[in-house]
């Protein structure tokens, strides 16, 4: 007996069904960057997408849960990148270099390459509790990432001997996530936000480590290195 056949046309309108959704699912993520949650409404979302306003409650139950899909898409594709970004990395890339490419990796991704991952982080304070509370979780893998990163630092003696690691970490993250919330693109370009935080963040870190051992990591950075 041969196998159970699909109905005709079925996978053509499973296609459209999915095609519209990831329609509406850009369309919001750039409202939301571009107006926050409070000025963001359907039927912009609707026209955006080039569908009809009652249709979007075919593929969302409500405009909360809309939203709660584009920030928590935004904040995985941050956690994704980075991770991927520093995987990559040599194994024997200095600790303070790996935090450079970090830096690099998270400004590209919310600055010039997601809509999603910005609009994550510049709505992150206006969301309703529930959206926020489900964010919790993803927040805490990232804020692991990066204590990982600084912590590694510290035990290569790359650290300010006088830093608080977990001070230092949490400004990192919040100079990091509050990018998005002043960056203006007729402004500069992102490779010149990327180039200018490195050199805040890392000058930051490293104040008072001797010269010498500074020196040092540098000439273990291997060339060609480029911001993701």
């Amino acid at each position: 007996m041969g196998r159970p056949r699909a109905a005709r046309g079925s996978s053509g309108a499973e296609n459209k069904s999915s095609r519209t959704r990831a329609r509406i699912l850009v369309a919001a993520a750039q409202l939301l960057d571009r107006h926050g949650y409070a000025g963001t409404r359907l039927t912009e979302i609707a026209e955006l997408a080039s569908v009809q306003a009652p249709a979007l409650y075919y593929y969302f139950p409500s405009r909360d849960a809309l939203v709660e899909q584009v920030v928590l898409s935004g904040q995985a594709t941050i956690i994704d990148h980075v991770v991927g970004v520093l995987s990559e990395l040599p194994d024997d890339l200095p600790p303070i270099e790996r935090v450079r490419e970090a830096v690099a990796a998270h400004l590209r991704i919310v600055l010039e390459t997601s809509d999603f991952s910005s609009a994550a982080l510049r709505n992150a304070s206006q969301l309703p509790e529930p959206i926020r509370a489900k964010l919790v979780e993803g927040q805490r893998t990232y804020s692991d990432i990066w204590r990982g990163l600084v912590v590694a630092c510290a035990e290569a003696g790359q650290l300010a001997p006088d830093l608080d690691v977990g001070l230092a970490r949490m400004f990192v993250l919040g100079a990091l996530n509050w990018a998005p919330q002043w960056f203006d693109p007729d402004r500069g370009p992102v490779d010149d936000v990327i180039d200018t935080t490195q050199r805040f963040i890392l000058h930051a870190l490293t104040r008072g480590v001797p010269d010498d051992l500074r020196d040092a990591v540098a000439a273990q950075a291997p060339a060609g290195l480029e911001a993701r």
